[in-house]
């Protein structure tokens, strides 16, 4: 797994909520101090007060940790699960100022809020400001009353309008800058950027009209779609990733309040679209940032495109696929074995070589000290086999054990699987997990001094990440090189949707470091050869412009090959709503005649095999 940190993908599995903040004011305090709340509550009073004077007109309440007293409303909705409930409140007398919100969420921790939809309230409590995930985790704050207490003056009454999310109402433009410092206290300027415009709605109704959905639904019955659905549009229906100054604004993420007994959430694909009126308060958290808590969901109306299958190759072309199997072991259920077998057999068409990612040991997480993934492969290519596919061998080189990073006692690693009856494996003895391998040859011929061979595993650059395995092999008489690569992940980078603007991007040092140790490996194979046949491929972990692909590719010394697709086919993967490119095929630079296919077959969908598309390229000889 790799992706955007937020725009990342730190882990493979998302972090659930936590209890937000304890309730009483002890405990308040007590999360002030530890960096939960901006304020612990004062003795001020703000009685009278209206919730656009407790919005502001930045980011930070400047009622932030005073009390407040009989704070009318309407209550819109109800969040009666969990360990955040409560319930949003809004004011149906707005002021005339668009930067201040005119909604509020009233915490009530664990406790059922006894509060009803059109319920007109007067709400006490104290003013906060919440981060979730804690304010080092670098995130937007929620303004929020805590330590509530309620009155109601009347029910059944009408809710205010929402607000229309439209290619019109939010900015193309996504956020100020800061110099990568706060923005909090800036004032928020929703006309001109799109995370001002979101904040300057917290907590209000807003609604998508004939929502186009550009992330699938996953597991936690979340999904993403998108007020701008012809901005930066994909082939097959999603955003487009394609540089850091434009992250696609109008991306929300959708879930929902309604009780999934009385209506199931949509099971939605990229493409698909929630046709009619989505509609909710305007909600924030650390597992995407803004989004609509629906309380009115559109229908879902079936427009993604069918699952890919790229061409088989012919008999003088030599097809090398990569595929992140995500933490693929024998505890993992048979039915993803099948399904992955069936992917390559049938959609990638039986590639003859396969860089794979994510192969854990034979035991997956259990941390026993198990570092061989025999089994794992085995079982892998006994389902291949059982899908019609090619007898597969494989070849890779076991890690120390928790070296390599990854799920604790996974052991995670590259692995080559290959075709014997179309390609041949160059074995050379000498290969293991702390011996590097090198390139010796003359006269054009350059040979491996390990094979399978890991390219300099003492680098500090592959510090808890995977090493690059090296192989060599032979088709119809010549040595092609392939590298199977999987570069550390984005954890520890800041969001797109970060309270600091440009968000930091931490983690892309040591993948420039790691770039620049393949390129220093295969410059070594072309200075014995310079029209060697080098494919450099696998998880990355970053974009077509990011700087560590940019070391890589230095002087031309490799192609990075999504390059040559249309803008709009430029993608493997979706995080967060955004379709971007993680995984990466590059060949030496004298390759011209090579075919290339990323195969849509995963990252669009809600039911997936793995996170990542595979990709294809065919070299003619």
């Amino acid at each position: 797994m790799s992706a955007q940190i937020p725009p990342h993908h730190p882990t493979r599995t998302p972090r659930r909520r936590a209890l937000r903040r304890p309730a009483t004011l002890t405990a308040v305090v007590a999360a002030a101090l530890t960096g939960g709340l901006l304020a612990v509550p004062q003795s001020a009073s703000a009685a009278g007060t209206r919730i656009h004077d407790i919005q502001g007109t930045t980011r930070l309440s400047p009622f932030a940790g005073k009390q407040v007293a009989d704070v009318p409303g309407t209550v819109t909705a109800v969040r009666a699960f969990g360990s955040a409930r409560g319930f949003w409140v809004q004011d149906p007398r707005p002021d005339r100022d668009p930067a201040t919100s005119e909604a509020i969420f009233v915490f009530t921790g664990k406790q059922t809020p006894k509060a009803a939809v059109g319920d007109a309230v007067r709400v006490s409590g104290t003013v906060s400001e919440y981060y979730p995930g804690g304010e080092r985790a670098g995130l937007q704050s929620v303004t929020e009353i805590t330590d509530a207490t309620w009155t109601v003056d009347s029910s059944g009454n009408p809710l205010p309008a929402a607000f229309k999310l439209n290619a019109s109402s939010v900015p193309d433009r996504y956020a100020p800058s800061a110099g990568g410092k706060s923005i909090e206290n800036l004032p928020l300027r929703p006309d001109a950027y799109a995370l001002d415009r979101y904040e300057s709605l917290e907590g209000m109704r807003v609604s998508l009209t004939d929502a186009s959905v550009v992330g699938p639904t996953n597991t936690h019955n979340e999904l993403w779609a998108t007020a701008e659905p012809r901005h930066n549009r994909t082939v097959r229906g999603g955003a487009l990733y394609g540089s850091y100054q434009d992250p696609n604004p109008g991306r929300v993420k959708i879930t929902s309040l309604i009780p999934f007994s009385q209506r199931p959430f949509p099971v939605a694909d990229t493409g698909d679209l929630l046709t009619g009126t989505t509609a909710g308060p305007l909600d924030y958290d650390n597992f995407g940032g803004y989004g609509i808590a629906a309380t009115e969901l559109g229908t879902l109306t079936d427009r993604g495109p069918a699952r890919e299958t790229t061409r088989r190759q012919r008999a003088d072309e030599l097809a090398v696929a990569t595929y992140n199997v995500e933490n693929l072991s024998p505890k993992t259920p048979p039915a993803k074995f099948a399904r992955l077998a069936e992917a390559l057999v049938k959609n990638l068409a039986s590639p003859d070589v396969v860089a794979l990612e994510e192969v854990q040991d034979d035991n997956g997480p259990t941390d026993d000290g198990t570092v061989s993934a025999n089994a794992t492969l085995k079982q892998l290519t006994d389902a291949v086999q059982a899908a019609g596919g090619p007898s597969y061998a494989w070849r890779q080189i076991d890690p120390v054990n928790n070296q390599d990073g990854g799920q604790p006692g996974g052991n995670i690693r590259t692995a080559f699987l290959y075709n014997p009856a179309r390609v041949s494996f160059t074995d050379i003895a000498g290969g293991d997990a702390s011996t590097p391998v090198k390139v010796t040859g003359s006269h054009g011929k350059p040979r491996l001094t390990a094979s399978p061979g890991r390219i300099d595993p003492g680098n500090a650059a592959w510090a808890n990440s995977r090493k690059p395995l090296a192989g060599q092999f032979s088709f119809q008489g010549r040595p092609v090189f392939v590298v199977a690569n999987h570069f550390n992940s984005k954890g520890g980078d800041q969001g797109l949707d970060s309270r600091f603007q440009p968000p930091a991007r931490t983690s892309e040092t040591q993948r420039v470091r790691q770039a620049e140790a393949v390129r220093g490996f295969v410059e070594d194979v072309l200075k014995v050869d310079p029209k060697a046949d080098v494919v450099v491929a696998g998880d990355l972990n970053d974009y077509q412009f990011s700087p560590a692909l940019k070391a890589l590719t230095k002087n031309g010394v490799l192609t990075d090959l999504v390059g040559r697709l249309p803008r709009g086919e430029r993608y493997g993967y979706v995080y967060q709503g955004n379709s971007q490119v993680l995984d990466h095929m590059l060949t030496s630079r004298h390759l011209r005649r090579v075919d290339y296919d990323i195969v849509h077959i995963n990252a669009e969908y809600a039911d997936q095999s793995s996170d990542h598309d595979p990709q294809v390229l065919r070299l003619k000889r």
